[in-house]
């Protein structure tokens, strides 16, 4: 253990057995959020960062020690359910024990070394949390993937990444087969599987069982600063906005495939939470709310098309006695779902935004102000600013560019590079500024407000117009249940806001063309009229990711393929 955290640990232990101070009065504990203020205060710059760090040995094994002492709260540190009755629980230790064995597999059966890609397609199974802290354990580098991905989607990964190993489930396991033979770095292929093996492929699970508890761990090394810098932000961006202790549960319904289920892990487990996991096979509005009233989840995570889901339950039949602290990001978040589960339930919804590229840069932290529809104020210690097109910092009110400053000094905690690819990162700066690639506008207090993916802004007559603005307003009507606004083409105005509408069920007899009409009157009452959507389809669904997020991008292109 790096000296830095030694003394602290040391501290805690010695403490536990009473070697200081008086006898029978020991000096009070350092507890571990003192831990936690020394990464908050490398993260602000206060203290250099660290030149070895490893998450699994400097964070996790460090709440294995002060468990073994007693100094943390007996909830798990990880708990799986599958909703049919199957439940696994893992203290620190165990998951320590049990990282260590999968780390073992991976350096000895796959023969990884540190430095190496592993690709990780698993749904929500332990096993993806397990091997997650293995790769940190090694050294080896994750390369994360939603279970949907074609023979295509893997191809291209495997042969981008130049990944070594794989490691899935029975489901993806042809797919892989069917291109293995074209991606020539690909050395092992790893199955998590309660089945007989599959030719060509080795039982995780078998390995793990028979796989010893020791296993080497590299210490962390600067080359793997990335890694370091992520563990530190997370700590003091997630830290606030998150807001967990050693006392809570958190679940987060992000799909395993995407950055927030990281985002999980980096904010839960330094801080002693417990990460709560459900299988979750499909977005299903009402187990999401059983498990809530059955389990004593104090944290909740979702992206905001699972809450307008949720918002439409009757909320009064289900008791949420341990849900103390909601969240969401990932998208926009209507004002009107906002304040209908902050009424039904008596919770505030606190939105985040953020990329995989820096994590958490604005947030509404427990305790600030909420300006309904905004995603809250830049967090430390980004700069984030919005700008014009030649990177120009705008006044306050107008619409441009979310960018966040990265000259003269590079935030520490922002990511190096698009992995083989120059021309990205040269293209993602724009003077002294990183561009997110999202429109906003920022208030005189701060605060931003979401207006759209630059693709995703609609021009019509020379009207920029957000698509966030007009499924906020269409969201107050009570008919619509889910909407998702695109441009379509136009022959007079270049190109038109078009909305694609879920019906409630109150409303799906009613006639289409009063009803579309009706809605047009409606946003032109809620926002400027100019806005209001001059196409109207009714659907059944809208494409999502397996997140749920709502995939604007495909009906875009379907309406402009026309």
């Amino acid at each position: 253990m790096r000296p830095w955290l030694r003394h602290l640990v040391l501290q805690v232990l010695r403490n536990s057995r009473g070697f200081c101070g008086s006898r029978g009065q020991p000096t009070p504990l350092p507890v571990p959020q003192k831990i936690v203020a020394t990464w908050e205060a490398i993260s602000l710059g206060r203290q250099p960062v660290p030149e070895y760090f490893n998450f699994a040995h400097d964070v996790l094994d460090v709440w294995s020690r002060l468990e073994e002492a007693g100094h943390r709260p007996p909830n798990p540190a990880f708990w799986w359910v599958n909703g049919t009755g199957a439940e696994i629980k893992w203290s620190f230790e165990e998951l320590g024990k049990q990282s260590r064995k999968a780390a073992n597999v991976l350096g000895g059966a796959c023969g990884l070394q540190p430095g190496d890609r592993m690709m990780l397609v698993l749904p929500r199974l332990p096993e993806w949390w397990l091997v997650s802290v293995a790769c940190m354990r090694t050294g080896v580098v994750m390369i994360p993937g939603v279970t949907q991905l074609t023979e295509k989607d893997l191809k291209y990964r495997l042969q981008a990444s130049r990944a070594k190993s794989i490691i899935t489930s029975d489901s993806l396991a042809p797919r892989v087969d069917a291109i293995s033979a074209e991606c020539p770095s690909l050395q092992t292929k790893l199955l998590v599987s309660d089945s007989d093996s599959r030719p060509g492929w080795l039982n995780f699970r078998e390995l793990l069982r028979d796989s010893p508890a020791s296993a080497s761990q590299v210490a962390g090394i600067t080359g793997a600063r990335h890694h370091t810098r992520l563990n530190f932000v997370f700590l003091v961006e997630m830290g606030r906005w998150v807001a967990l202790t050693e006392s809570d549960i958190f679940w987060n319904t992000t799909d395993t495939g995407w950055v927030k289920a990281a985002w999980t892990l980096f904010s839960a487990w330094p801080n002693g939470a417990c990460i709560f996991v459900h299988e979750l096979p499909r977005v299903d509005a009402k187990v999401i709310l059983n498990t809530l009233s059955t389990f004593p989840i104090t944290t909740l995570c979702c992206v905001p098309t699972i809450f307008r889901l949720l918002v439409q339950e009757d909320l009064t039949r289900y008791q949420f006695q341990s849900l103390r602290h909601c969240l969401t990001g990932g998208e926009a978040l209507n004002p009107d779902v906002r304040e209908k589960w902050k009424r039904q339930t008596g919770v505030e919804l606190y939105e985040g935004y953020g990329q995989s590229e820096t994590v958490v840069i604005c947030a509404n932290p427990k305790g600030m102000k909420i300006k309904s529809g905004s995603m809250g104020k830049a967090v430390p210690p980004y700069d984030v600013q919005i700008v014009d097109d030649e990177g120009n910092v705008l006044p306050a009110g107008e619409e441009g560019n979310v960018a966040i400053r990265i000259r003269p000094t590079r935030p520490f905690c922002f990511f190096n590079c698009y992995l083989d690819n120059p021309e990205k990162t040269a293209a993602s700066e724009q003077g002294d500024f990183y561009i997110t690639g999202d429109r906003a506008r920022m208030d005189k207090d701060g605060y931003f407000w979401f207006m759209g993916r630059n693709d995703d802004v609609i021009n019509s007559s020379s009207y920029r117009i957000g698509p966030v603005e007009v499924e906020s307003a269409l969201a107050e009507h009570p008919a619509v249940l889910e909407s998702a606004v695109v441009s379509s083409p136009d022959p007079i105005r270049g190109e038109v806001v078009k909305a694609f509408i879920v019906l409630t069920p109150d409303y799906s007899s009613h006639d289409p063309e009063a009803l579309t009409r009706e809605l047009q009157e409606h946003v032109k009452r809620v926002t400027a009229p100019y806005k209001y959507p001059r196409k109207v389809a009714f659907v059944s669904e809208l494409p999502k990711t397996v997140s749920g997020k709502i995939q604007r991008s495909k009906l875009r292109s379907q309406e402009w393929r026309k």
